[in-house]
């Protein structure tokens, strides 16, 4: 019975830690290329980026099908490089989370870098500066708050993905059966006491991150 509660607990951090680090990166890098700069399609760019922060979760999850499905060119060249499809895997639900999580974290992260006074990084590039030790020394310390912001809301994001996940990674315990999915399974068999306890966990567990990101910003 303990198993059975700290199961999808734990599986639903860890494909938040990974999915999170994912996004972070990715992050970092487009937050960086998009702020500050004009180039003809950027607003078209940036509406595809941010698309998933407002498409429902199913639609997302059939997107992540046909794109990553048997029938995909995508799908057919991970199931001959790995010899199993990434469909109902682990891995699956990494990339749903990551997919959900990615505009929350961009959208901060650029927030971030375009709030950056362009004379100090200027002035580190006449000293001799390369663009990645700009990056790396100037413009990521001083938006240093925006990122981590973004990082604890995308992991927050992820850890409370449901609809995309069941669509592309399925609900099978101890493989993909994260919290939200663990939930609606408790709820749908009348465990309400399974249920409630996951809810108040999920409860507790985001109320503490959205302090934290309260906390960066004051």
């Amino acid at each position: 019975m303990v198993t059975d509660f700290w199961s999808p607990i734990k599986l639903s951090i860890e494909i938040a830690f990974v999915s999170g680090f994912i996004v972070l990166v990715a992050g970092i890098l487009l937050g960086r290329f998009m702020a500050n700069r004009s180039f003809k399609g950027k607003l078209l760019l940036e509406t595809v980026l941010l698309l998933p922060l407002v498409l429902p979760p199913t639609v997302i999850g059939f997107l992540l099908v046909i794109i990553f499905g048997k029938n995909s060119v995508i799908g057919q060249a991970i199931e001959w490089v790995f010899h199993q499809p990434v469909m109902f895997t682990w891995w699956a639900a990494v990339i749903a989370s990551t997919v959900v999580a990615f505009p929350l974290m961009y959208q901060s992260v650029k927030t971030g870098f375009e709030a950056v006074d362009q004379d100090i990084e200027n002035a580190a590039r006449v000293d001799g500066a390369s663009e990645w030790q700009v990056l790396l020394f100037i413009s990521i310390p001083l938006a240093l708050k925006a990122i981590i912001s973004g990082g604890i809301l995308s992991f927050t994001r992820a850890l409370g993905e449901f609809g995309a996940t069941l669509m592309f990674a399925g609900n099978l315990p101890g493989k993909t059966q994260t919290t939200p999915l663990a939930i609606y399974m408790a709820m749908d068999s009348g465990h309400m006491d399974m249920a409630w306890l996951w809810v108040i966990c999920m409860m507790g567990l985001s109320f503490s991150l959205l302090l934290c990101v309260h906390m960066i910003k004051t």
